[in-house]
């Protein structure tokens, strides 16, 4: 007899558990790191001492226009803040976002 390598977990009413929030949290964060390109960036920007402005795109063997649409990406799910220097927008990671991912991860 062959047993089942996976269960479903199930709730006290017999039914699969409600979405939790942290759930919908981590899924946002997880997809905003579902892209190569955006690890990158994050990475790129862990390495740095400061925001970058403009110096992403010349790391990255992508078009000036496909970096900001991973940045507006990033930037949405919190984590990285983009603030405005003159005519560029500059970006940093945010700290408390990317801790939160790491717990939210753990707690797997």
């Amino acid at each position: 007899m062959e047993e089942k390598c996976c269960t479903t977990a199930k709730g006290r009413n017999g039914s699969s558990e409600a979405v939790r929030a942290s759930d919908v949290e981590l899924a946002t964060l997880a997809k905003a790191l579902g892209h190569p390109a955006r690890v990158q960036i994050i990475r790129f920007l862990l390495s740095q001492d400061s925001c970058m402005c403009g110096d992403i795109v010349e790391h990255l063997p992508l078009a000036q226009s496909t970096v900001s649409q991973h940045l507006k990406l990033l930037k949405g799910s919190g984590l990285i803040r983009g603030t405005i220097d003159g005519p560029r927008v500059c970006y940093c990671v945010e700290p408390k976002v990317l801790e939160r991912l790491k717990e939210l991860v753990s707690g797997l």
